[in-house]
């Protein structure tokens, strides 16, 4: 398709420098299934991994990473983009996208999807921040009653807007898609021990109160496995420094964030998959993390801290297990007590095959086309 044809041309718009977003990766590819000509625009940073992707990718480096100065050039860089680039569809992830996304839909008159991938101004970002939120509130407030299209991780999620919007939600969860890995490489050619059961703790957000401390502060009272914790996140400052004062580095290993196909290898062999989040508030309380479905598709059963939507699926499915509460005491006791029996722990390894077929991105997003497909002609 030509790049001045406007007839199907998508612009999809993100914060983050797209080499880990699977989520907005599948938008992509859902979009070109639809006959769209994709753009995916984000930004570039030091540490961004280099990207392949079947579609064109935009990345601008910014002067300004955090703080209000990021968003509001984010969002001024954005708006002109979208303003001189043809473009029948924009598709805006987050609220942190929408105010230059919405307004250039207005101005050129294009279609506008919005998709929330979290409740995001009830984060522990903006929580603990209330003048800050405060203007994020009244961002949403103005914008989102005007909204046509929207979709969301999860039911819980998808509630809460209609309750406090009167605006029906789509619900698109963050399944992965098949993953094909020509090689199986073992442990010992990933750097992982052979001699220990693996546990593992993976993701592109590990925070604050998401239970990753718990889990390292657990390992001192377990000696016959090594916690591996892949991605990125604010709290692994935190995380290195437990690490060194309870000398814990023969137990804990940490690797950066990877595409998919390189975390699927690791995630393979890992014994038990961890996410532990916090209901510390409604952000947390009601999410549904992309992991609980990376462990699925990795034939991992899953230790969970039994928060709604999670603790719905894993009960469903018998995939896992819960701990009772984040004492790492606690969380020590339940893993030690996981692999004392054998014979319940097979049980739910053989039962992530049913889950894995009902949470399957082939049925998953159909839901997506249906949503893009709707008033294509207009």
């Amino acid at each position: 398709m030509a790049e001045g044809n406007i007839a199907l041309k998508a612009i999809v718009c993100v914060t983050n420098d797209l080499s880990t977003d699977q989520r907005v990766h599948k938008t992509c590819l859902t979009l070109q299934a639809c006959g769209y000509d994709v753009v995916e625009y984000g930004r570039i940073l030091p540490a961004s991994l280099p990207l392949e992707r079947p579609y064109k990718t935009v990345r601008i480096k910014h002067f300004f990473h955090r703080s209000a100065l990021f968003y509001a050039e984010y969002n001024i860089r954005l708006f002109f983009y979208l303003l001189f680039h043809p473009v029948k569809l924009i598709f805006a992830n987050d609220l942190d996208t929408l105010p230059a996304a919405f307004l250039a839909s207005k101005i050129k008159r294009c279609r506008l999807i919005y998709d929330t991938h979290e409740y995001f101004t009830e984060t522990p970002e903006l929580t603990g921040r209330p003048k800050v939120q405060r203007i994020w509130k009244t961002i949403e407030a103005s914008i989102f009653p005007h909204l046509e299209d929207i979709i969301t991780v999860n039911q819980s999620i998808a509630e809460l807007y209609q309750q406090q919007y009167n605006k029906k939600l789509h619900v698109v969860r963050n399944i992965p898609p098949d993953i094909e890995i020509d090689c199986t490489p073992g442990r010992e050619e990933l750097g992982l021990p052979t001699d220990k059961r693996l546990l593992i703790l993976q993701g592109a957000g590990i925070n604050i109160d998401r239970g990753s401390e718990e889990a390292c502060l657990a390992m001192q009272y377990i000696n016959d496995c090594v916690l591996l914790i892949i991605g990125s996140g604010d709290v692994f400052p935190v995380l290195k420094k437990i690490v060194t004062e309870k000398g814990l580095e023969d137990k804990i290993i940490f690797k950066p964030k990877m595409n998919a196909v390189e975390l699927r290898k690791h995630t393979r062999l890992a014994d038990l998959g961890l996410t532990l989040d916090k209901d510390t508030n409604i952000n947390y309380r009601y999410s549904l993390p992309n992991k609980l479905f990376d462990y699925i598709h990795a034939d991992v059963p899953v230790l969970s801290s039994g928060l709604p939507e999670l603790k719905k699926i894993i009960e469903k499915h018998d995939i896992g297990y819960f701990i009772e509460n984040h004492d790492p005491e606690v969380i020590a006791v339940t893993i030690r007590t996981i692999f004392q029996h054998p014979e319940v722990y097979a049980i739910k390894k053989s039962n992530l095959a049913e889950a894995r077929a009902e949470f399957n991105w082939n049925q998953e997003q159909k839901t997506l086309m249906n949503v893009i497909k709707q008033n294509t002609q207009n």
